[in-house]
């Protein structure tokens, strides 16, 4: 996607650049394709025609650096994954695995048990 990214800036580029010489050249350039004069449906039409590439360009950039956004969210999410690993390797007491579970029977609390009266 980024190398169509680039070739359609580079069309644009060129798109342009090239109308506007061949306007600034128009009395040279013009009696060359047969024009006589310019007239505002020929410019609509290559003002259109630059609007869409624009519009191509622009669109295809979006995805371009959304697509680099996700992966780099992607690293992101596997670089910490490796970073708890490394952790977990270099504190073996502090993780979870080792720790084992208090017992929780009354007997070892100081509180004594509850006693149900009934009538």
């Amino acid at each position: 996607m980024r190398k169509f990214h680039q070739f359609t800036q580079i069309a644009l580029l060129i798109f342009f650049a090239a109308f506007l010489i061949f306007f600034m050249a128009f009395e040279t350039l013009g009696g060359i394709f047969g024009m006589d004069e310019i007239t505002s449906d020929g410019l609509v039409k290559i003002l259109l025609v630059g609007f869409l590439l624009f519009l191509l360009s622009w669109i295809v950039s979006y995805l371009a650096l959304k697509g680099q956004k996700d992966l780099l969210a992607k690293k992101e999410v596997e670089m910490n994954k490796i970073k708890a690993k490394l952790y977990d390797l270099e504190n073996p007491d502090s993780s979870p695995k080792n720790k084992e579970a208090k017992p929780t029977d009354s007997e070892n609390s100081g509180i004594k048990p509850r006693q149900n009266f009934t009538e």
